[in-house]
């Protein structure tokens, strides 16, 4: 049985559609200040624009991820970004599956499932992000609907665990100011850890990290970073300030 404590955190910063190029370069050489000595994995995802430039100020021990990607390699896809391009950049994650993009951009957990195959064959990390809507948790279908989407947007794709981080992000608490309690986060992934290990199996499922992404703030982040399944964070708002940023990575000591 693997130990929680094999797992090292990982914290990302998603930018969104935030910023300028001057104000997220400051932005990005203040994060690497605020995280240079982190016990956790640090990851940036700026805006497509700022990619490369944000990519040539960060700190070595930053890596950079991308936002989203298109699930083809190249073709007629205005507007779209392929995997490869983002590699050319220097991206090692790239987020797909956000909530915003699900509900925004119609994507289903087919077409989730195929921009993690995408990152994968690209040799990035793919931050798949699932979670439910409050009237899915009040309704009682939390584990149903996290069941769902793990179990399709991840086909067939489950079998290296360094290939994916799963974040999971109740969409009741994203950009809201509310937050799932440890309580809740924790019995979420807890269940996806489950969930993993009936899928793949028990050392599979205990080398997988698994974010909480939802409302995270420097006063919140270590209760629930000290839960055992909870392996960082996906930070949306927090993470446009970096000594915000740095202090929720902080809460990462394991």
């Amino acid at each position: 049985m693997v130990d929680a404590g094999a797992r090292q955190p990982i914290v990302a910063a998603n930018w969104k559609m935030h910023g300028d190029g001057a104000t997220l370069t400051e932005l990005a050489r203040g994060i690497g200040e605020a995280t240079s000595r982190a016990a956790a994995e640090v990851v940036v995802c700026p805006p497509f624009p700022y990619l490369e430039r944000i990519g040539a100020v960060l700190d070595e021990s930053v890596s950079l991820g991308a936002q989203d990607l298109h699930f083809e390699s190249a073709g007629a896809h205005t507007g779209d970004v392929a995997a490869s391009m983002l590699v050319d950049l220097g991206c090692r994650y790239a987020i797909v599956g956000h909530s915003e993009r699900r509900t925004n951009h119609a994507e289903t957990d087919e077409i989730v499932r195929r921009k993690a195959a995408a990152a994968m064959r690209a040799g990035l990390c793919a931050i798949v992000c699932i979670g439910e809507t409050l009237e899915q948790r009040e309704a009682g279908e939390t584990e149903t609907v996290l069941e769902r989407q793990l179990t399709e947007s991840l086909r067939g794709l489950t079998g290296d665990p360094a290939a994916f981080v799963l974040a999971y992000e109740p969409v009741w608490a994203i950009g809201t100011g509310r937050n799932a309690t440890p309580e809740q986060a924790q019995a979420a992934h807890a269940f996806l850890r489950g969930r993993l290990r009936a899928l793949e199996n028990a050392e599979l499922a205990a080398l997988v990290r698994i974010q909480y992404g939802g409302s995270v703030k420097p006063d919140n982040a270590a209760a629930l970073f000290s839960r055992p399944d909870i392996d960082g964070g996906l930070i949306g708002g927090a993470s446009l300030d970096a000594a915000a940023f740095g202090a929720i990575v902080s809460a990462c000591e394991r």
